[in-house]
């Protein structure tokens, strides 16, 4: 499956955020007068650890710098608030403020004897990412950022930062979009994006020889949708444009493919309190 545009997408979530909206209007059949929804659990009232959990299907390239795209299912994992007795509290309880929580990441096995125009390259195992996150989050506006440590088939360190506008079209709707950067260290970059001369030459030289360097790897933007259709159970819906920029851009596995990367994501989740102390 081939995706040129990111317009389909963006469309997606686009409709996905008003087909919710509108089903926050509709009331059960034969009923004069319907009780109001209940409004989004932002107060976590005596919890001291508020989390989520939740899988999500994701349409991503099928390897970084690919034209060609799968379906994957993911976690989706993220911690809302943390209360530690004697060295403070971590998000507010209206769901806002600062956040820090761990960050994974995963990225499948590259087969080079599926896809012709890596042929000569040495195949690839799977990544494991894991690591850290934070961000700060206002009534119409977020800060984030994220570091992680690969291990597997590549090593090394990889992590982003963004930033969104979000609106609150209704107690349970929140829409947020906004630009995003992603970075990895030299051994990271040269693992998907490196040719060494050896491979280069099994390739019949189509590849030449690449040795990249770490920085900068893609810069792109990002828009979410996260609709509430029972207290603390939500439907999630994402969309990502990445161009991929610097050393991985000149790359000539990226040249094979193409630098433009998109993703989309649609899932379901459910946030658990606790009481700890």
């Amino acid at each position: 499956m081939r995706i040129r545009t990111a317009a389909s997408a963006l469309a997606l979530l686009l409709a996905t955020s008003l087909s919710a909206a509108a089903a926050d209007a509709v009331y059960a059949p034969y009923d004069p007068a319907p009780a109001p929804l209940a409004p989004a659990a932002n107060d976590y009232g005596d919890a001291d650890f508020v989390f989520e959990l939740g899988v999500s299907g994701v349409v991503s390239p099928e390897y970084l710098g690919s034209d060609e795209y799968q379906i994957n299912p993911s976690p989706i994992i993220s911690v809302e608030y943390l209360n530690l007795p004697g060295i403070g509290s971590f998000g507010g309880k209206d769901g806002l403020g600062l956040s820090i929580g761990p960050s994974f990441d995963y990225i499948g096995d590259r087969d080079t004897s599926d896809y012709p125009e890596l042929d000569g390259l040495d195949d690839l195992d799977a990544t494991y990412e894991l690591g850290i996150k934070a961000g700060y989050e206002w009534q119409h506006a977020e800060v984030y950022g994220a570091v992680r440590y690969a291990f597997g088939g590549a090593d090394g360190f990889v992590g982003d930062v963004g930033a969104n506008l979000i609106a609150r079209p209704t107690e349970r709707l929140v829409l947020k979009a906004g630009p995003t950067a992603s970075f990895a260290s030299s051994d990271y970059m040269d693992s998907y994006f490196g040719v060494s001369a050896r491979e280069s030459a099994a390739s019949g030289f189509d590849l030449g020889a690449y040795d990249p360097d770490g920085g900068f790897k893609s810069v792109g933007v990002a828009a979410t949708a996260r609709y509430e259709i029972f207290t603390d159970w939500f439907i999630n819906a994402d969309a990502k444009y990445d161009r991929l920029v610097g050393d991985a851009k000149d790359s000539p596995i990226v040249k094979a493919g193409d630098e433009n990367q998109y993703f989309f994501g649609l899932g379901i989740s459910k946030r658990f309190s606790l009481d700890l102390w």
